[in-house]
């Protein structure tokens, strides 16, 4: 059975041109690629490209306005949030969430406002 938009794991370059549109809320191709880093130059086709890619995979939706194109996210940032860790519990951490949680807490500087918000998160689940 084919997994649905928002269990699909994207692509690093498909990742990137997303970022711009969850932050925009939705954006031309000029829009997506104002937004990368100037170290980072794409060709106005590659961008188009990977664009389109992801409106065939129900990730992106586009309308059309005068002669170009507006893509709108179909996935939130939040949905995709999930749907890339619980693949990485499964993979990584055989379905483990716990071993996640561990491991970040094991191995990331956090400071103490993050760590506070760490916990309000725990209490609020209890």
């Amino acid at each position: 059975m084919a997994k649905s938009p928002r269990e699909k794991l994207l692509t690093d370059v498909e990742l990137e041109l997303m970022t711009p549109l969850w932050q925009l809320g939705e954006g031309t191709v000029h829009d997506v690629m104002g937004m990368l880093p100037p170290a980072r130059p794409l060709a106005y086709t590659s961008v188009s490209t990977v664009l389109r890619i992801l409106v065939g995979k129900g990730v992106l939706v586009v309308r059309k306005e005068g002669r170009g194109h507006v893509y709108v996210p179909h996935v939130s940032k939040a949905e995709y949030e999930a749907t890339s860790l619980r693949h990485m519990v499964q993979r990584v951490f055989d379905g483990a969430p716990d071993a996640l949680v561990r491991r970040l807490l094991e191995t990331e500087e956090l400071t103490e406002p993050k760590l506070a918000a760490i916990r309000a998160v725990l209490r609020r689940r209890r």
